[in-house]
């Protein structure tokens, strides 16, 4: 299958962005888009687990899961697919927060329990059986998921941006909250809406 690689990391940052188009990834990003700082953190974190994770889950998809050898044998491991993906996706979590433990621990304590939630992230584990499901080959997954990642922390930069705007704002006491939060998060969906039929 040849991918066209500008359509691909076109669509993956604003056509089909994970959080607002497709609404997967959504508890982190409501819960560290306070500060555009921590915002920035776990964008990082994200576009390097999804883009390892996506690489090491379509190397093994390729190689094992969906290997045309064994299927002639009689082997079918495509059943391991779901539990597969979520053992490397949770080892390369664990990676990224010891990593940060060391590195950071300023940003590590930012982002508390947000940063284990990578592992259950959907986002993450959405854009891994999407490349197995369309049978992309390991090169365009590996370029899907890291322009997913950077779709992902685009969103979740530009909601932090707004919230940090909201919270100088005077808004009406029964907005106040999670209630705007929410209102904003779903304008901004829309206007990616826009994007749709570019790709």
């Amino acid at each position: 299958m040849t991918e066209n690689y500008l359509e691909l990391t076109i669509g993956a940052v604003f056509v089909y962005n994970f959080v607002l188009t497709r609404f997967l990834g959504i508890c982190p990003f409501l819960g560290v888009s306070k500060k555009i700082e921590t915002a920035l953190g776990m964008a990082g974190a994200v576009v390097f687990v999804m883009t390892l994770a996506s690489f090491c889950t379509s190397v093994i998809y390729h190689y094992l899961l969906h290997n045309e050898a064994l299927a002639a044998k009689g082997i079918n491991l495509g059943f391991l697919q779901l539990i597969i993906f979520i053992l490397i996706i949770a080892g390369l979590v664990q990676v990224v927060e010891i990593i940060l433990q060391k590195l950071s621990p300023k940003l590590y304590s930012a982002l508390g329990i947000y940063l284990p939630l990578i592992t259950t992230n959907c986002a993450v584990l959405g854009v891994a059986t999407i490349n197995a499901n369309v049978g992309r080959a390991v090169l365009p997954s590996t370029v899907f998921a890291f322009f997913s990642g950077l779709g992902f922390g685009l969103a979740l930069l530009m909601f932090a941006s707004l919230r940090e705007k909201l919270d100088l704002a005077e808004v009406p006491k029964v907005f106040q909250g999670m209630a705007i939060a929410l209102i904003t998060a779903g304008i901004l969906a829309m206007a990616f809406m826009g994007f749709a039929g570019l790709c």
